[in-house]
């Protein structure tokens, strides 16, 4: 990926859906360029546009981290199984205190007592686990920014991000069938049209924008932008647990949310009670992260830091390297037919 390139992924990381002649307009390229480039990419499975479903909708629960040590010569076996389950949002082999550390969420119908407990301990090649519960996360995986643009761009490139300013659906049975079908597919393709929507389903153009802006200005879906962050530069996975004192705890979570390598910054139930996973340039970058910004902060006790070895997926795909693969089935369920 070029610089070009990378600018098209840091204005689709602030606008997703905006129209391709406005996208060349503000990044003074021709139309026929950024849609040449921007096809490509997704092509070649290095960035997809997709669709963020409101976690009310697709789990009955907070979701919980887990740690993993596997036999010796055994963890991408291990890996390879806990692929099988759709509730793993992410998962990432590691080194240091862990061997692989996954992202577990509750989809509505499991049963998240049976899968920890039971059936992901089971697995041949597991020594040991350790599960935290997420309490409250103060940074997510989509608001992750590349800074590249110029200020004047990213205010233009905001003003086509659609607002939230509607009451949020309580559960996926609030969904009518067309609102149910049309989720699905911004989940797949975010950038899909109205008109891609009508065609699709069956249904008028004028119901299908409808719907569409039903389903972004209620939250129930938004546009993300998926791109490897090894693809971007940032090759370094890392995953800082901390031992916080309590009353430093949302300060902490605070600066640590604010930090550009964040992708998901959260407060937990376990031996540490705020996580850090980040993304980095390099092992430099890394090191300054912990001396001097994780530093400088205070109530910070101690921290345990583990590096990714091989991110095997993200947001339910799996990754091939820097190349995306598709969503993992079983993500989202009518509420009727669990």
């Amino acid at each position: 990926m070029d610089s070009a390139d990378l600018d098209i992924v840091a204005a689709l990381q602030i606008a997703p859906r905006i129209p391709a002649n406005a996208l060349a307009g503000i990044l003074d390229e021709p139309v026929s360029t950024v849609t040449r480039r921007l096809k490509r990419l997704q092509q070649e499975r290095l960035v997809r546009v997709i669709g963020s479903f409101a976690w009310s909708l697709v789990t009955s629960g907070n979701p919980r981290q887990m740690w993993f040590r596997c036999r010796p010569g055994e963890t991408f076996d291990v890996a390879e199984r806990l692929k099988e389950f759709p509730e793993i949002q992410f998962l990432m082999a590691t080194s240091g205190s862990a061997d692989i550390y996954a992202d577990v969420f509750p989809l509505l119908g499991s049963d998240e007592t049976e899968i920890i407990s039971n059936r992901i301990p089971s697995i041949s090649g597991i020594v040991s686990t350790e599960s935290q519960l997420i309490l409250k996360s103060q940074r997510v995986g989509q608001s992750w920014r590349l800074h590249r643009l110029a200020p004047g761009q990213n205010e233009a490139l905001a003003a086509f991000a659609v607002p939230v300013n509607r009451p949020a659906f309580a559960s996926i049975g609030d969904l009518n069938e067309i609102e149910f079908d049309t989720l699905l597919e911004l989940g797949r393709n975010a950038r899909v049209s109205a008109a891609e929507v009508a065609r699709k389903l069956d249904v008028s153009r004028s119901s299908a924008y409808r719907t569409i802006q039903t389903l972004l200005t209620t939250g129930a879906i938004s546009p993300r932008v998926e791109i490897e962050p090894a693809a971007a530069g940032y090759p370094l996975n890392a995953i800082v647990s901390l031992q916080v004192d309590p009353p430093a705890i949302a300060t902490v979570l605070d600066e640590l949310s604010q930090h550009p390598s964040a992708r998901m910054v959260s407060m937990v139930a376990g031996k540490a009670s705020v996580i850090h996973n980040g993304v980095f340039a390099g092992p430099e970058e890394l090191a300054l992260f912990i001396t001097d910004d994780i530093g400088a902060l205070e109530g910070v006790r101690s921290l345990d830091t583990c590096v990714g070895l091989s991110v095997l997926r993200r947001y339910w795909m799996d990754r091939d390297g820097i190349r995306i693969g598709n969503q993992v089935d079983g993500l989202i369920r009518r509420q009727n037919h669990l």
